[in-house]
């Protein structure tokens, strides 16, 4: 519990759970799984999938500024947290709470954001709750079932796991980039962060990974909170053009930008990251190829607790994730000082080497 504390967020998040009664129905534990888990009965073959997600922050600090985006990220961020154990969706319900200012037209944007990507997934949205308020707040709520037998979580990780992921990444994070550095928009439109929950490649991975969590937060937190909930660590292979997103790629060699930034910062997509055990990785992409899923390698578990990352010149550098994941907090907000200390890391990491 330590290693998890020297996390801001995981504090606040614990700060919450303290004062609420834990049900006895429930299977796992804090931080343990990107949905809540939930036993319907003792003698049912399914469990209760259970997520909530709130899109609010990326609002107001302008990272999304159409409202299409604004209504597709609420659905897919709920969703992600049922692809990442395993769930089939039950449906959603929706909290929107928006700007009385804004136009009709402004709304429906984001209520046809919201059903083109449901639409997407063949995942209906049930009802939810409108109301007027100064700002702009998007709730998304999630129901699914999920095989009790076949049930991933974020734990369960073992030395030697292969390290896979769904697919390219770097794209919600290249979007954050443009935007709190104010380069142009052209660089990196916001249509092209068009992020999907990978529903199908929840329900095949299950049946074989060790360990599961989307990316939403980013690669590298995702690495650093799973080393701290399995106690080991991991090593990757940066191989940029095979890890990164094309259009992220793209970005990166227009702007001169370091590919490691793709990795690190907490503005993610909704790839899941999970680990195979060795005697199952053979089976494991012989079905993922039968399914038309094309998983990406990313390294392997290992013993020594550090992220140590593999760089294309061959040279190895261990980074520490803790001060990166709690910097918002230590500038107290100052995004433009956030930026320029966010990519100081590069140099103290040994990364710029690259």
């Amino acid at each position: 519990m330590k290693d998890m504390n020297e996390i801001t967020e995981n504090l606040i998040i614990g700060s919450w759970a303290r004062h609420f009664s834990r049900s006895p129905n429930q299977l796992n534990k804090l931080h343990e799984s990107d949905a809540e888990l939930v036993e319907i009965s003792k003698d049912s073959p399914y469990l209760l999938a259970a997520t909530i997600d709130t899109i609010a922050e990326e609002i107001a600090e302008g990272l999304y500024q159409d409202p299409y985006t604004m209504g597709w990220v609420t659905v897919m961020a709920t969703l992600s947290d049922l692809a990442a154990v395993g769930a089939h969706p039950l449906g959603l319900v929706v909290s929107v709470s928006v700007d009385p200012t804004r136009n009709k037209e402004f709304s429906s944007a984001i209520a046809q954001g919201m059903e083109d990507a449901s639409r997407d997934l063949g995942v209906f949205i049930l009802g939810g709750d409108t109301n007027l308020t100064s700002g702009i707040s998007l709730t998304g709520c999630a129901l699914g079932l999920v095989p009790r037998k076949e049930v991933i979580t974020r734990q369960g990780c073992k030395v030697g796991d292969h390290v896979f992921i769904t697919g390219g990444i770097g794209a919600g994070n290249a979007l954050g980039l443009v935007r709190l550095t104010k380069t142009p928009d052209d660089c990196f439109p916001e249509k092209l962060y068009r992020p999907v929950a990978r529903l199908k490649e929840g329900q095949l991975l299950r049946r074989h990974a060790n360990c599961c969590m989307d990316t939403s937060d980013g690669l590298l937190t995702t690495l650093d909170q799973l080393m701290r909930i399995n106690g080991l660590g991991f090593e990757i292979d940066c191989n940029w053009e095979r890890i990164l997103a094309p259009q992220v790629l793209r970005l990166c060699e227009t702007t001169k930008t370091p590919h490691w930034l793709m990795t690190a910062g907490p503005h993610g997509e909704f790839e899941l990251l999970f680990t195979i055990p060795d005697k199952e990785v053979d089976s494991f992409l012989k079905q993922t190829e039968s399914h038309g899923i094309s998983p990406i390698r990313l390294g392997r578990a290992q013993r020594p607790k550090a992220i140590s990352l593999i760089l294309p010149s061959g040279e190895k550098v261990d980074v520490d994730m803790a001060p990166l994941r709690n910097l918002l907090q230590t500038v107290n907000g100052d995004l433009e000082r956030y930026v320029r200390e966010f990519k100081a890391f590069g140099k103290k990491w040994g990364l710029e080497t690259e």
